[in-house]
């Protein structure tokens, strides 16, 4: 069973969705026992990050997060579940975010010809081995909707980037903590490849 987080983001019923296409089980929830009694975890979101912090503080969901993570239940962020994982975010600069990874959430710089938000499909390359991305051919094409994006502090943890105007850390793995910046639940077949690689991490973490 996949427990999908809910702290009142947006998209949280489209990854429902994904996942039970995928003929895995999966509960919108926010209780701790049944999130911290799933095979995996996802956080996913669509909002502003200091909002979304303030909605998982008040729902008593952070320190449910780190448990998580601390018993190496797969764990999977996607968009501003992604932004949320990380120390901070210039969207939000006074507001400390879940710290499970190192790094820093930057505003896309304005460039020529580049609308931000940045809203449509761009194609991954892979600068490390990731389990998150088996069997997916480099320059495949994912969804994206955002204004900020990662720069994480540790590129041995970076999955897969891609450029919009700057390099964009589109995607990280470490152990069993993954996350994108993308909606793999709007990527077509490559997103739904993603899921299912991820379901397929529970599993064998299982």
């Amino acid at each position: 069973m996949i427990a999908i987080i809910d702290y009142d983001a947006g998209n949280i019923k489209s990854v429902e969705k994904a996942v039970l296409s995928l003929g895995e089980k999966a509960v919108i929830t926010r209780n701790a026992r049944t999130i911290l009694s799933a095979d995996g975890v996802i956080l996913p979101g669509v909002g502003a990050f200091g909002d979304a912090m303030e909605k998982l503080h008040s729902y008593g969901l952070v320190d449910v997060i780190h448990e998580c993570v601390k018993k190496e239940i797969p764990f999977l962020g996607i968009c501003l579940g992604l932004q949320l994982m990380f120390e901070s975010s210039e969207e939000s600069p006074e507001v400390e975010g879940l710290h499970l990874l190192d790094g820093k959430i930057l505003r896309i710089p304005a460039g020529s010809g580049l609308k931000i938000p940045h809203i449509g499909w761009n194609n991954l390359h892979f600068p490390n081995k990731s389990r998150l991305f088996r069997g997916i051919p480099e320059d495949s094409y994912v969804y994206f909707v955002h204004s900020y994006y990662l720069a994480a502090e540790d590129e041995q943890i970076v999955a897969a980037t891609t450029e919009y105007g700057t390099l964009i850390h589109a995607s990280v793995e470490k152990g069993n903590v993954f996350a994108c910046q993308f909606h793999p639940e709007k990527s077509s077949d490559v997103g739904l490849k993603i899921l299912q690689n991820f379901i397929e991490i529970t599993k064998e973490a299982g």
